[in-house]
């Protein structure tokens, strides 16, 4: 008999009136023939009011009470989800995260799935009960009551239904499906039928806001299908699979994060360890850093640019000033009026220009950019908060996000994209790893050229002109990062194949010469090494493993730039066999 899993947010919950339409849901997905478990978040604002009532106590409830007090809310739910299918005539049965047998480690308020034992949910199952879970929660090995942080509900929902080997997990929420971009800043964003895994890492990242990274983290990790659809009507919906909608576009999405915070470290000095001295600090405060981007040293000092969330800044700026007396750097910059623009596609890995068209027509609506990072299938730009509005709108136009495409009108939103049958023996095998960091490749591209261009007019469309430029000369660029120098100046760096690099050189010096720039600096050799894999971005540590690892074995980091599932560095050509085996014996522990 198949199991499928459904879970419902807080607004899908909120009163006696959604509870019952829920639970008719799931009574029905019962009556078709299948093996039903509930996973529910707390009633609507539930939580935001415990959260509250703890705040008229005290400014600094201990996180295990924070738990004890936060966990009651997803018991309200489940237990009023079970009187109501009682009420409608048939069985069922509530269990807390603890009950349902989640195991955590025991940081509280953002724990980490250990284990989950299916015994108690397979025996209610096969007695007929539909099984309501609380999400959000667990316990950890002392028996304390953990909570899951962020996007608790859906990680435990798609956790079950790895563990269980579950047909399709359903994700219940009040829009109903995932859109080309946010359609309450874009009306005319359209429902995409099916997104890929990968592709909606990144957009959670970029700011897409349906489902938590680490619920898809889980997804990918277990090949579990995830459908995305409206707990208030039947539409069809959006389905998460390993294979994207439509191969012929090389966008699928756009998002917006409104409130990041830059910071710069000024004047690093250029040697091996370096980064690691700034990214170590951070990741010691749990701190996820978001862009991150090394511009190539100029006169032995580099500067590092990187952005975290607004809420986070003050803590990361205490860890940089650490960092910065440690390395006698220049000093800290930092702007908290930012927010960042992504386009994310897997067709970006096959299709040029899309760079390019993205600069280009911001540059059209005089959008000033203050960064770039660029990954094999997202780039991100970041500008200031009051322009970040226009610069969704202006990029989804311009990728024509909001049409059909043509491949997609034949592929439904149902489970008809089967992912590879999961193998019950393995997921046992790897449930103690469930939420660890799983590195599925590192690879060395020792092909290409760096190209940079130093104290560019930091002004709309200048990083338009450079790239469209190179692109008229028929040359196709790879890592791209933009941060902005001393007295607002913009430097760019981008890598090319190694055969274009004259070319490149060419056509940047003449354009420096207009602007009124230095030439052009450039390395006929460089080696870009790429870490891919999942929990990237919710494992604040892997950049600091990186950096330690090639400043160890003596490497210099010359570019950084990352994105969700990938961090991407280059170091000299000369060094790329020494820097890739340090990688993979520093990542050999968690290499799939």
């Amino acid at each position: 008999m198949s199991i499928i899993i459904q879970k419902f947010g807080g607004t899908s919950v909120a009163d006696s009136q959604k509870i019952l339409a829920a639970a008719r849901k799931a009574v029905r997905a019962q009556m078709e023939g299948n093996q039903v478990v509930m996973v529910l978040s707390a009633m609507g604002k539930n939580t935001d009011i415990l959260v509250e009532l703890a705040r008229q106590i005290t400014d600094q409830p201990p996180a295990r009470e924070m738990d004890m007090l936060l966990s009651t809310g997803e018991q309200v739910s489940v237990a009023l989800m079970a009187m109501a299918i009682h009420w409608l005539g048939h069985e069922a049965i509530s269990l807390t995260g603890a009950q349902i047998g989640i195991v955590t480690d025991s940081a509280h308020t953002k724990a980490r799935i250990r284990s989950i034992s299916t015994d108690r949910v397979r025996t209610a199952l096969d007695d007929g009960k539909i099984v309501i879970a609380a999400g959000f929660q667990g316990v950890d090995e002392a028996l304390n009551i953990t909570t899951l942080g962020r996007g608790g509900s859906d990680t435990t929902a798609v956790a079950l239904a790895a563990v269980l080997g579950a047909d399709s997990c359903e994700i219940y929420t009040d829009v109903d499906g995932i859109y080309t971009t946010d359609p309450r800043i874009v009306p005319e964003a359209r429902r995409t039928r099916r997104i890929s895994y990968d592709e909606m890492l990144e957009l959670a990242s970029a700011g897409a806001g349906v489902m938590h990274n680490r619920a898809i983290e889980f997804a990918k990790k277990f090949s579990v299908p995830v459908h995305v659809r409206s707990s208030f009507s039947d539409t069809p919906g959006t389905m998460i699979t390993a294979e994207p909608e439509t191969s012929g576009r090389p966008v699928c999405g756009a998002a917006k994060v409104k409130n990041e915070a830059r910071v710069t470290v000024l004047g690093v000095p250029d040697r091996p360890g370096a980064a690691l001295a700034v990214f170590s600090k951070i990741a010691a405060r749990n701190v996820a850093m978001d862009m991150i981007v090394q511009n190539v040293a100029a006169e032995g000092y580099a500067d590092i640019s990187f952005t975290v969330f607004r809420d986070d800044l003050p803590t990361t700026l205490k860890a940089v000033e650490e960092a910065t007396r440690q390395l006698e750097a220049e000093g800290v910059a930092y702007d908290d009026d930012v927010s960042k623009i992504s386009v994310v596609g897997l067709g970006m890995a096959t299709q040029t220009g899309v760079a390019e068209r993205m600069f280009h027509v911001l540059a059209e609506q005089q959008i000033n950019i203050l960064m770039i990072t660029t990954s094999e299938i997202k780039i991100s730009v970041l500008v200031t908060r009051e322009d970040a509005q226009k610069a969704l709108r202006t990029v989804h136009e311009a990728f024509k996000l909001e049409s059909e495409p043509a491949e997609a009108a034949t592929c439904g939103a149902g489970p008809a994209v089967v992912s590879e049958p999961r193998d019950a023996a393995e997921i046992v095998a790897r449930m103690e790893r469930m939420e660890e960091l799983i590195i599925e490749d590192i690879t060395l591209d020792a092909s290409q050229a760096r190209v940079t261009v130093v104290e560019l007019p930091d002004t709309p469309g200048v990083a338009a002109q450079v790239f469209e430029e190179i692109a008229a000369a028929g040359i196709v660029v790879d890592m791209i990062v933009q941060s902005t120098g001393r007295e607002g100046r913009a430097n760019i760096t981008f890598t090319v194949p190694q055969g274009n690099l004259a070319k490149s050189v060419e056509v940047v010096t003449l354009l420096a010469e207009r602007l009124g720039c230095p030439p052009p600096s450039s390395s006929p050799r460089v080696a870009k090494l790429s870490v891919f894999g999942i929990g990237m971005r919710s494992h604040t540590g892997v950049a600091r493993r990186m950096f330690q690892s090639l400043a160890a074995a003596g490497i210099n980091v010359e570019m950084i730039s990352t994105s969700e599932v990938r961090v991407n560095v280059v170091v000299d050509g000369r060094q790329g066999e020494k820097a890739l085996a340090a990688l993979e014996k520093e990542f050999g522990d968690v290499m799939m």
